[in-house]
């Protein structure tokens, strides 16, 4: 148990010793939970549509008010929204990979239908490819986190990511703490070969950078102390390492989660614990609360959470994305699929930019995903084996969801045409 477990959530961290060692102890003790592993829990996130006029961002008055005549979902999903109105749909953990994405097709189902039957769809895309960027959710925590990437020089990438990206988002137990060495770094490794593979973003606001996929190309404008890969090494102690490291962009000054500062300069948390830094918003000593609030900024691909964030993958159609999740949770989870996969994507572990700009372009990414989706077509859930099987089939074909996407985008009806098709499901 951490020093900081002992204090209320109030309480300086200097009330339990050296606040350096402190934080860093909280920060170990919190990162992984043992388990005897194996459950599984789902994010996706979609781009909400007006089906009536496609183009058209909806205001956030008519977010609030369409989400609060939305049903319970059937399968116990959680509904919650995004800066740029984006509707993100949480499961209930699984028992295994094929449980999870079993219920969360229902929850899905369910919230199409609910979102049809007001005039409205989501898109399933890394990215909006059509509309502009704009931020319709006024949460002070989104406010302040727009300031903060205004003042580090990063706004164009820091708005794009919060108004106008999706993803797919896999959690996965921590296992036992016997395995955390070898299973984080699995999963860091794998990052690149599923980056490639998720890919539904190569449009971003109507236009194309040639990035493969433009949602992982926000990622890398924006301030890398918060977003980039947590180092190889011990995980807790990694990450302990990064999250001290890393840049504060938002202060708590009162009880509500909205009620926060912006920090418009660059300046490690480990500069606050130190008393380096007293002005603003850092006129008090740091507590284990804002701590724990300082965790919930930082973007790392794999972020340990007492679970495992699989947070690399673009959000994508409903016919991919059952296999993208059952794939992530097979290569993790199966103890052949996951020495197996090891092996495979060693040789691109760090190729996370090629991975990006390049896709299966890069032929050792292209090797690694051949390997990866052969695995997970074997040894996948037997429910899923079909969803694996065409992802397998495509990618040793030498396609990807990005040039689907890419094709479409550049037919008759351009980008706008293509996030209508994906709204209306």
């Amino acid at each position: 148990m951490s020093p900081a477990a002992g204090l209320a959530p109030d309480e300086p961290l200097a009330a339990a010793g050296d606040p350096l060692e402190v934080a860093r102890a909280h920060v170990m003790a919190t990162a992984l939970t043992p388990d005897d592993g194996g459950r599984v829990g789902l994010e996706v996130e979609m781009h909400l549509v007006d089906l009536a006029e496609p183009g058209r961002r909806p205001r956030w008055d008519e977010v609030q008010a369409l989400v609060a005549t939305l049903p319970a979902m059937p399968r116990g999903s959680t509904v919650t929204l995004e800066p740029g109105g984006q509707v993100e749909l949480s499961s209930t953990p699984g028992a295994d990979a094929a449980a999870a994405v079993a219920d969360l097709r229902d929850d899905v189902a369910a919230l199409r239908a609910a979102l049809a039957a007001a005039g409205y769809g989501g898109a399933g895309l890394g990215t909006d490819p059509a509309r502009p960027v704009a931020r319709v959710n006024p949460s002070g925590r989104y406010d302040a986190m727009e300031r903060h990437f205004d003042a580090l020089g990063c706004a164009g990438a820091g708005r794009s990511m919060m108004a106008a990206t999706a993803a797919l988002q896999v959690n996965l137990d921590a296992g036992p703490p016997s395995g955390w060495d070898e299973r984080l770094a699995l999963a860091r490794s794998l990052v690149p070969v599923l980056v490639a593979l998720s890919s539904t973003s190569p449009y971003l606001a109507g236009r194309r950078s040639g990035w493969h996929s433009m949602r992982q190309g926000t990622w890398q404008g924006i301030d890398q102390g918060r977003c980039a890969p947590v180092s190889a090494g011990e995980p807790r102690a990694a990450w302990a390492f990064y999250a001290i490291g890393a840049p504060v962009m938002l202060v708590r000054r009162g009880p509500a989660a909205t009620d926060v500062a912006a920090v418009t300069d660059r300046v490690p948390f480990a500069a606050w614990l130190r008393g380096l830094v007293t002005q603003g918003p850092f006129d008090r000593p740091p507590t284990r609360a804002d701590l724990d609030y300082h965790l919930t900024t930082l973007f790392p691909p794999v972020r340990p959470r007492g679970y495992v964030e699989m947070r690399c993958l673009d959000a994508a159609p409903d016919a991919w994305w059952p296999a993208l999740a059952a794939l992530t949770a097979t290569l993790m989870d199966h103890p052949v699929a996951s020495a197996a996969a090891a092996e495979a994507c060693a040789p691109v572990a760090d190729a996370w930019v090629a991975a990006a700009r390049d896709g299966l372009g890069d032929p050792a990414v292209a090797r690694a995903a051949r390997a990866c989706t052969a695995l997970g077509a074997l040894h996948g859930p037997p429910a899923l084996r079909d969803d694996l099987a065409a992802l397998a089939g495509m990618t040793a074909d030498g396609r990807s969801l990005a040039d689907d996407v890419r094709r479409r985008a550049e037919g008759p009806t351009g980008p706008l045409g293509l996030l209508e098709e994906e709204a209306r499901g």
